[in-house]
């Protein structure tokens, strides 16, 4: 039986990191891994998460399953997070999944049953995940431009004018805050504009949200989320706790599924229970019952936003070093870009050609189209890229 099966191509990023592994240079630097990583190069469990794991091991008296949707507090504590008053809480269906990747699924999944024929528009580039997910699903995607190689920022114009060409029933994917791979974000007028053409086209939008709190605070990486469901009928959000909680492992992430009134929003809350059924039924629940408890409490919370406002400032200070590194190196301002950036990853814009002569000759692991992981960086190893950069010549 088995015989049939095809090899499925291997992951370029687990594959870099074999590489990495491998590679006997003492001065090797690992950017390719998207995970949070301290000076050190630890990736460190935070003081709230381990305050609540120790709480929970004295009090918890039970492992039974939770619901299909997962524990309602913990969906009422995420959507607090992430949206705020932006909506009535009466609108908004939840449902806990394995981690944002688990939600990103199932909310292609959801579109896939209410639309057959949906397209879902999905900005050049994006996380590789998002379109293995499509095909697989057999989903038609439509590509928008996003990132202009010249300025490594966002084309703009580029981006509305393919956007303009969705219709209803199509699905518009949107980075949240914190664009993955790239780093470059939109500013709230651009949002607003978005949001026009969002409106007279007809098409939805789906938020993937997966860095609040990485890149200009917790409040401001949300604003851009809440902008839009105030404005739309409908919207999908898919929310990772990965980062932001530092619980990558625990596979912790909610998908939102927002409605037009509340008769709506009675039958989005049952198709997203459907949907866990049949693809794990019950959702994990430790690491949901953890964020549960940290913004439950008072201490916990204000502990936990300043370890994270520690985390974000530890790559905004890596960023600028970079970017005055390689100003100083090169004579020139244009590595700007990366001081304005936001979140763990930046993109150089530069060639697979080039990305390899850092791996060759230097020892430097990013992924081919020049996404690099800021947060792999430290003080020590902030010159050694830059020069290696100026080196091969980018």
């Amino acid at each position: 039986m088995f015989e049939t099966l095809k090899a499925q191509p291997a992951d370029k990023i687990l594959a870099l990191m074999q590489m990495y592994k491998d590679d006997p240079r003492a001065t090797k630097v690992d950017l390719g891994v998207g995970v949070y990583k301290d000076a050190t190069g630890l990736t460190p469990v935070m003081r709230a998460v381990k305050a609540a794991e120790h709480k929970l091991w004295e009090t918890q008296d039970s492992k039974v399953y939770t619901g299909l949707a997962g524990d309602p507090a913990f969906a009422d504590a995420m959507i607090k997070l992430v949206l705020g008053d932006a909506i009535p809480r009466d609108t908004i269906a939840a449902a806990a999944t394995p981690g944002g990747t688990g939600a990103v699924r199932q909310a292609f999944e959801m579109i896939k049953m209410a639309r057959p024929d949906a397209r879902v528009f999905v900005s050049n580039p994006t996380w590789p995940n998002h379109l293995s997910i499509l095909k697989y699903l057999d989903i038609e995607m439509v590509p928008y431009r996003y990132f202009d190689d010249e300025t490594r920022g966002v084309d703009f114009d580029g981006m509305i004018a393919d956007l303009k060409t969705a219709k209803k029933g199509d699905v518009v994917l949107l980075h949240g805050c914190c664009h993955n791979p790239t780093g470059a974000n939109l500013n709230m007028a651009e949002w607003d504009a978005v949001i026009e053409v969002l409106l007279k086209t007809g098409a939805t939008p789906m938020i993937d949200i997966a860095y609040q709190g990485f890149g200009d605070g917790l409040e401001a990486d949300a604003a851009a989320t809440r902008k839009i469901v105030a404005a739309v009928p409908e919207c999908l959000i898919a929310a990772s706790c990965s980062k932001n909680f530092g619980i990558y492992r625990e596979r912790t992430g909610l998908l939102l599924a927002i409605a037009a009134d509340t008769a709506a929003h009675k039958l989005n809350q049952g198709t997203l229970a459907f949907l866990n059924r049949q693809n794990f039924s019950f959702p994990p629940d430790h690491g949901a019952r953890i964020v549960t408890m940290i913004l439950n409490d008072d201490a916990m919370r204000v502990d936990w936003m300043a370890e994270l406002e520690d985390v974000r400032n530890t790559m905004l200070g890596l960023r600028t070093a970079l970017a005055g590194e390689l100003q100083k190196l090169s004579g020139s301002d244009r590595f700007g870009f990366l001081a304005q950036h936001r979140g763990m990853f930046s993109r150089l814009g530069t060639t697979p050609d080039m990305v390899e002569a850092l791996r060759e000759k230097h020892g430097i692991y990013m992924v081919g189209d020049s996404r690099m992981n800021i947060a792999g960086l430290n003080d020590e190893t902030v010159p050694i890229l830059a020069k290696a950069i100026i080196d091969v010549g980018i």
